[in-house]
């Protein structure tokens, strides 16, 4: 079977803790190169990996010729910027999210990959790959709750530290970034729909000045999406899909856990039932997915249009939290 060859651009740790693991897991993968701006820093990451070539510098991998595609694993704000420039080197991109700072900087990076369109890109919400997902989404089209009516979503955690990117706004830190564009984009692919308007509400930390709380309301005309995200109050996620006649509660909907069944409940008037989907490593499932298209020729997943629309949701809320009032789209 081919495999595609895979370097990775910074030794972050999402990257190292994650992705890599699941990467090395692909049946259609095989990580060759490893990136740091310090040699050292390369070497050790290759070294505990098992990777072959660690790369001093960003611009080395991308020179070396045989790596096929980059992972990008940066600090939001250089997301854009080393994606481009993945491209421009001829190699396929899957970046993590959110894949830009804002719609108008992931129009940049579309308009790069037109250029290019013999390369493949997309951005690395690895959530939509685990099969729970394909649970709610069978049970939504078999009208098991009726027609989807709103959507309550909840994703937080606890996070003080001042050297961390997510804490520094000019490294694009902040919730809505980082954990609200889950929320935004699970309610985008559950109504199939774009909201029509927003209305936000955004707490600032007053040190880090980055968004610490953020809870919005989409509005899609034929229901609505609900959810808070938060940096400083305990961990915590939880999906209600809900319906005329029912609704669904999904436990973990982002980051189930990699060992165990994720948990699904099913709530009508006649029953309540448990679908455990079976334990799965969605980063592994994301990596397979991609290469596959790469392989392929076939069009990857989820297309940069996508990350596109939820940037623009996210930078409503953001409008809407300094306006006071609800946002059109």
């Amino acid at each position: 079977m081919r495999k595609l060859k895979w370097g990775v651009l910074s030794t972050s740790r999402i990257g190292l803790e994650a992705v890599v693991p699941a990467l090395q897991m692909c049946r259609n993968a095989e990580v060759v190169a490893i990136a740091s701006r310090e040699q050292a820093r390369a070497e050790a990451a290759a070294a505990k990996l098992g990777i072959a070539t660690a790369h001093g510098s960003y611009e080395a991998l991308l020179a070396d010729p045989q790596v096929e595609a980059v992972y990008n694993p940066l600090p939001n704000h250089l997301h854009v910027p080393w994606s481009i420039r993945a491209l421009e080197a001829g190699k396929h991109v899957l970046c993590e999210k959110p894949i830009a700072l804002n719609a108008a900087e992931a129009a940049q990076l579309i308009e790069a990959a037109r250029l290019r369109p013999e390369l493949k890109v997309m951005e690395g919400f690895m959530y939509r790959f685990h099969p729970q997902w394909a649970t709610v989404r069978q049970l939504l089209s078999a009208g098991q709750i009726g027609h989807l009516t709103t959507i309550y979503s909840t994703f937080t955690y606890h996070n003080l530290d001042p050297q961390d990117y997510r804490n520094v706004p000019e490294y694009g830190g902040g919730g809505l970034l980082d954990i609200g564009c889950y929320s935004i984009s699970s309610s985008r692919w559950l109504f199939e729909a774009e909201p029509r308007r927003v209305f936000g509400i955004v707490e600032y930390d007053p040190t880090f000045r980055i968004d610490r709380l953020a809870s919005a309301i989409l509005d899609f005309g034929v229901g609505t999406a609900t959810f808070t995200c938060a940096t400083q109050i305990p961990r915590h996620q939880r999906e209600d899909v809900c319906g005329t006649l029912g609704r669904i509660v999904i436990e973990a909907p982002f980051t189930p856990p990699f060992d165990a069944p994720a948990r699904v409940w099913l709530h009508t008037a006649d029953e309540t039932r448990q679908l455990d989907s079976p334990a799965a490593n969605q980063y592994q499932m994301m990596g397979e997915a991609f290469a596959d298209a790469v392989i392929s020729g076939a069009e990857v997943p989820t297309p940069l249009e996508d990350a596109y629309a939820n940037l623009k949701v996210i930078d409503a809320v953001f409008q809407s939290g300094e306006l006071g009032r609800w946002v059109s789209l």
